[in-house]
């Protein structure tokens, strides 16, 4: 007998494949079972009229303990009559056509399905395979007429609606098929590694008679791509279809034959001209814009409706088409346009667009890296621009700096690239950038700055310090930041003590302790000045007759200071006598020491009374000398000035504009003008009127002369020559003899300022003549030291 399990059909299907099944023990719980063993087992069951079995239940009136019940397959299979597997097969084929008609199936599905599984066991697999197989191609066979002879003039819609409703059939029918012949498909078909499943089978017949039929295949192709041409040029389309039709296309394993190929040389070929068309058409702006749009666009294709591994291909196209082969014009018609207008949300689409193309960014790093040179050099090569030069240069690596962290990704290449081309460009003019960013130092620590904050003034000092780190001639810095901070010191024009040694300790961790060891040595010699006055004014309480004028001394170290040149002026004989005091007073300290007076940078204040009150004005030394003559008379010519006082005549000029031809005005000047000339008289103006008491009229010291910039940088190219001639010397007397590349070589080495090749020879030459060294005999590029 067949034992079945109705109810555990699928479960014993997936659980045991083999044709019979194994013996097994189930333990039962049971009030009495009578042991019979000749009693054959087929007594506890009753048949049924369609040929499968169904199990009795037992009964006892005793209790007991739990029984094992054996279940043992037959010795002999039981023998199926004649006719049953033709009668089953003309059911079985029934039921198929009535799932292909869409009709009603007379049977019931699990008693189709256990013919299924009856006939397999009697080993009918293969014939019943083979019967299957054919019914379902001669069903697919049928439907390719209702394709060939679709008429012509139909839409191209409706007949990818009708290839998709035949597609979705095929399917659904298949489905169902293989549901009742289920165990066919698992058992003899995965026995047979060469046979297709049942599911596999459907593929392979709609594959070959319907997708593959050259006409139809082309019909549904070219609707397809019509359909995706339409939606890209702005029309709604129905995308479920798409997605069904293409997904077909992918189950029958056609896709990228079919369909994609084309699809990509039709994508190719659309936005290879769309790109020429547009880059003539459209500002930069807009066109990033738009191809931002269009890889949105195509992005969103693949996720709706086209396969997965079409997303690489299509999005390499689009980028090539549109940016790939545009980049140089691209980045020439419009990165200076997106730069200079400060255009962040396109930089930062230019930086992500061209980050996706191969070559994409070293092309974009190239660009920047012009664009930058480009406007730097703008900005340090016009002299016009000189009195804006450093404030530009903050301002556009501010904005440089604000373009590579919020439109770059803080990108290490584009921030190099930046480094490089500040420093390429801020070098191409020798020695300017460096005097101009020590006076813009000095503007922002003299007192009287009322622009920022401590917090503020920090701010700029730090960013100062970056522009200064591209600059080769430093030492050109150090000069005229030295001289201007004599001055602020000298003339009490400091801002803050704090912020001038914040920024000396900010040089002298960029450039070493070498760098700004006189810069510390001014500020101690004002520290000591101020020491040796407390003792000073000490000792002038203690003497018999003591002064009404109040001296103040600063006594500098010479090699600390920048160098002044000496004048000679003709001062009151109570100052001189002061001089005198304050001499003997030092010397007796300090023996062995040297005094120069310097009244440069020296400063008084004098108390006057005009008409509207007495006033104190805060001027020069120069100024006071000038003013103290009109104490003997009321009016004096330029050379009667210049005789009583010995003030140098361009010296001289400038502080009589300072005191008649500013805005205050102590002095009068006939004729009036605003120069100073040879003829010109001077009277004191007792009309002159201001709000303050005291007024400052000594600003003329802290302003920069022609003659004192020409001097400092004269001293500058001296102090280079020395060095360059310290550096020759040290190298030739360690290496002995040297050739001339060699040792120009090891100067460029060693040097920390840009120099000319001319003048390296100069300075090499100049040696030889001062037998510090001499050429070779036999080969004149050859140097040797000479002891």
């Amino acid at each position: 007998m067949h034992l079945s399990f109705i109810g555990e059909v699928v479960k014993a299907i997936f659980t045991n494949t083999s044709q019979q099944r194994p013996s097994c023990s189930l333990p039962i719980m049971a009030e009495d079972i009578r042991q019979d063993k000749k009693a054959n087992f087929s007594a506890l069951t009753e048949h049924n009229n369609n040929g499968v079995t169904r199990t009795s239940g037992l009964a006892s009136n005793k209790t007991g303990a739990s029984k094992k019940l054996v279940i043992k397959n037959f010795k002999d299979r039981p023998k199926l009559a004649e006719t049953y597997t033709e009668d089953t097969w003309l059911k079985l084929r029934d039921a198929v056509g009535a799932i292909q008609n869409s009709t009603s199936i007379k049977y019931n599905l699990e008693e189709l399905y256990q013919a299924v599984e009856n006939l397999c066991s009697y080993k009918v697999s293969p014939t019943l395979y083979k019967q299957l197989r054919q019914l379902c191609e001669e069903h697919v066979q049928a439907q390719i007429h209702q394709f060939r002879e679709y008429p012509s003039r139909a839409s191209v819609l409706s007949f990818l609606k009708r290839m998709n409703r035949c597609w979705q059939d095929h399917c659904r029918q298949t489905i169902m098929i293989r549901s009742i012949f289920l165990f066919l498909d698992r058992t003899y078909v995965l026995q047979n590694s060469l046979l297709p499943s049942i599911w596999d089978t459907g593929l392979e017949l709609f594959r070959t008679h319907i997708v593959s039929d050259g006409a139809v295949q082309k019909r549904t192709v070219d609707g397809i791509l019509e359909q995706i041409e339409r939606e890209r040029n702005g029309e709604t389309v129905d995308r479920s279809l798409l997605r069904s039709l293409l997904g077909m296309l992918s189950d029958l394993q056609v896709y990228k034959e079919s369909f994609e190929e084309r699809f990509l040389t039709d994508t190719n070929r659309l936005y290879a001209a769309e790109g020429q068309r547009l880059m003539q058409e459209r500002d930069v702006p807009e066109y990033l814009h738009h191809v931002a749009r269009r890889l949105e666009e195509e992005n969103d294709r693949v996720i709706s409706y086209l396969d997965q591994s079409t997303q690489k291909p299509l999005i390499s196209n689009v980028e090539k088409q549109l940016l790939g082969e545009h980049m140089a014009a691209i980045l020439q018609k419009g990165l200076s346009i997106l730069l200079d207008g400060n255009r962040v949300t396109e930089l930062a689409l230019l930086y992500q667009l061209f980050s996706k193309v191969k070559g994409g960014l070293p092309t974009l790093l190239q660009h920047w890296r012009d664009y930058i040179k480009s406007f730097g050099g703008e900005i340090v090569g016009t002299p016009e621009k000189d009195k804006d030069m450093v404030q530009d240069l903050l301002d556009f690596k501010d904005k440089m700096d604000n373009v590579t962290q919020g439109c770059f990704n803080r990108n290490e290449s584009f921030i190099n690239a930046m480094k490089e081309a500040f420093e390429a460009f801020i070098n191409k003019r020798p020695n300017k950038p460096a005097e101009l960013i020590a006076k813009y130092v000095d503007s922002k620590l003299r007192a009287g700055n009322k622009e920022a904050t401590e917090e503020e003034l920090e701010r700029i000092l730090d960013k100062i310090m970056i522009i200064f780190r591209f600059i080769h001639g430093k030492d050109v810095f150090e000069a005229f930041y030295k001289k201007d901070l004599a001055k602020r010191l000298l003339v009490g024009k400091s801002a803050s003590v704090d912020a001038e040694k914040s920024m000396l300790s900010k040089l002298k961790h960029e450039c070493g302790a070498a760098f700004t060891s006189k810069l510390e040595g001014m500020f101690k010699d004002m520290e000591l000045s101020k020491d040796v006055m407390i003792q000073f004014k000490q000792y002038t309480q203690n003497q018999s007759e003591p002064s009404q004028i109040e001296l103040t001394v600063n006594i500098l170290t010479m090699g600390y200071w920048p160098t002044y040149t000496p004048m000679e002026v003709h001062l009151p004989p109570e100052m001189v006598k002061l001089q005198e005091v304050f001499k003997l007073f030092y010397l007796g300290k300090h023996s062995g020491r040297k005094l120069q007076w310097q009244p440069t940078l020296g400063h008084a204040v004098l108390r006057t009374e005009f008409k509207e009150g007495k006033k104190e004005l805060q001027v020069s030394l120069f100024q006071t000398l000038v003013l103290l003559m009109f104490n003997e008379a009321e009016e004096f010519s330029v050379e009667e000035i210049k005789s009583a006082t010995g003030i140098e005549e361009g010296e001289l000029r400038r502080t009589l504009q300072s005191l008649a031809c500013g805005k205050a005005r102590v002095l009068n000047k006939n004729p009036r003008g605003k120069d100073v000339e040879d003829g010109d008289r001077f009277n004191f103006n007792n009309e002159f009127r201001h709000k303050l008491f005291r007024i400052k009229i000594n600003q003329i010291q802290m302003k920069e002369t022609v003659e004192e910039q020409v001097s400092t940088t004269e001293r500058v190219f001296q102090d280079r020559q020395y060095q360059i001639d310290a550096a020759v010397v040290r190298i030739m007397k360690m290496r002995k003899t040297l050739s001339h590349n060699l040792l120009v070589s090891e100067l460029y080495n060693q040097l920390k300022f840009p120099v000319k090749p001319g003048d390296l020879k100069k300075r090499i030459e100049s040696l030889i003549d001062r037998d510090y060294m001499e050429r070779d005999k036999e080969s004149p590029n050859q140097y040797h030291y000479v002891a």
